[in-house]
């Protein structure tokens, strides 16, 4: 079976499809993935074995500027996103059997495989995407939705008009063109009825949270057998467990000064710290020998050694310190964000601080939380109920659908 994996967006997006990617490897798939030609994202697909198909431009030329992107930025992307996934999947899904995508609003995906003849699945890492009564499309996640049936379906519609708005007339250009009818809804057709979530049911239950109906296979988790360098070894060797800083690729939605505010908070507990770089490129604030800072590195055999993890909420650091035992402090800014910090203070896992401003007292406060026993105790509980199967599940269910010749999802 050949097997074309698509995304455009940041590490939390690419690294489940290269999980992805090694079990349908490890099942005898040939594979191909199309993503955004980020250098680390090449790197990553190289671990296993797998080239990166350049789609689009980088992410790190679109959100690590000094300002977040805008609303004309979007409309400037999103086209140009549409035009790559039809040039660049109609080349690499030649001799494919399906076409999985993922990440930013992946619009072109389903039509280059409807042209193709060939099976699509649209898989999603949360389920607030997802048209529902529990979630207001485009509000901070915990805010209330409206109350009956008929203002929830009409925030739902707008949501739909805002994405026609920005994928649609690109769309149906390039559908046109290959003699496709025209797409009403662009959300509607890219999700179809039967979403695969690539999220662990722990940490993000679906049961009733959307009107669609998904199929749950677990986190697309890629296994990390990388040593810790040698100098992030010695650090943990010399002293107790440090406090672990990250907020990934957020870039310009770091919070601001939050390297500093996050060292003063761990030092106002008596931690070290250990500060990932990231796309924000955080660093020490001073020459203090109680803070180390680390650039890409294995974070399953770093969060095990670690007193809690500071982060972003990212699907896939939260995941990751879940799946370690690790206490979690989450300082949400935007998207998925805050649902998954509110996870993890619902579970007793960690705390969350949905400011997104956050002070040395404030944040000091909410790691006193993350960092009591009770708090450790449970994270320990909840990590041996987190499945790391997920990519497994989901490529047995692609062999299992080929094999049946069963019809795309969505079609119909």
């Amino acid at each position: 079976m050949r097997v074309l994996l698509t995304t455009w967006g940041s590490r939390g997006d690419v690294e489940p499809l290269a999980g992805l990617a090694a079990a349908l490897l490890g099942l005898g798939a040939d594979v191909r993935v199309c993503a955004p030609p980020d250098e680390e994202f090449v790197d990553l697909l190289a671990r296993i074995g797998v080239p990166l198909v350049p789609l689009g431009p980088t992410v790190r030329s679109v959100v690590a500027g000094p300002k977040p992107p805008t609303m004309q930025d979007a409309f400037r992307l999103a086209p140009e996103l549409v035009a790559a996934r039809f040039e660049v999947l109609t080349a690499a899904a030649e001799g494919c059997d399906v076409i999985l995508a993922t990440g930013l609003m992946p619009a072109g995906a389903r039509d280059v495989a409807e042209h193709l003849g060939i099976r699509y699945v649209l898989a999603c890492f949360h389920t607030l995407g997802l048209p529902s009564r529990h979630f207001r499309p485009g509000a901070r996640p915990g805010t209330p939705s409206p109350e009956g049936e008929t203002d929830h379906r009409v925030l739902w519609e707008q949501d739909a008009q805002r994405v026609n708005g920005l994928y649609g007339e690109a769309l149906n250009r390039h559908r046109a063109a290959l003699g496709l009818p025209p797409v009403d809804n662009v959300r509607d057709h890219v999700l179809t009825d039967r979403p695969w979530l690539a999220a662990d049911p722990v940490l993000c239950p679906s049961q009733g949270m959307t009107e669609l109906d998904p199929v749950q296979t677990g986190a697309w988790i890629l296994p990390d057998d990388r040593p810790l360098p040698a100098e992030v070894e010695a650090f943990l060797e010399a002293g107790e467990p440090p406090v672990y800083v990250g907020f990934g690729s957020m870039a310009a939605h770091a919070p601001e000064g939050i390297a500093r505010i996050a060292i003063d908070a761990a030092r106002a507990h008596g931690r070290r710290v250990i500060l990932a770089r990231g796309w924000a490129g955080l660093a020490p604030v001073d020459d203090g020998d109680d803070c180390f800072a680390v650039g890409e590195v294995n974070q399953q055999a770093l969060f095990r050694r670690v007193a809690a993890v500071v982060h972003h909420g990212g699907a896939g650091t939260t995941t990751t310190a879940a799946r370690a035992g690790a206490p979690q402090l989450v300082v949400p800014r935007i998207a998925d964000q805050p649902y998954w910090a509110a996870r993890v203070a619902e579970l007793g896992i960690g705390a969350a601080h949905l400011d997104p401003a956050p002070t040395v007292d404030s944040l000091s406060a909410a790691l006193a939380t993350a960092l009591a026993p009770e708090t450790r105790t449970r994270a320990l509980a909840v990590a041996g109920t987190i499945r790391a199967d997920g990519a497994t599940v989901a490529a047995k269910l692609l062999f299992e659908a080929a094999a049946a010749q069963e019809e795309p999802y969505g079609a119909g």
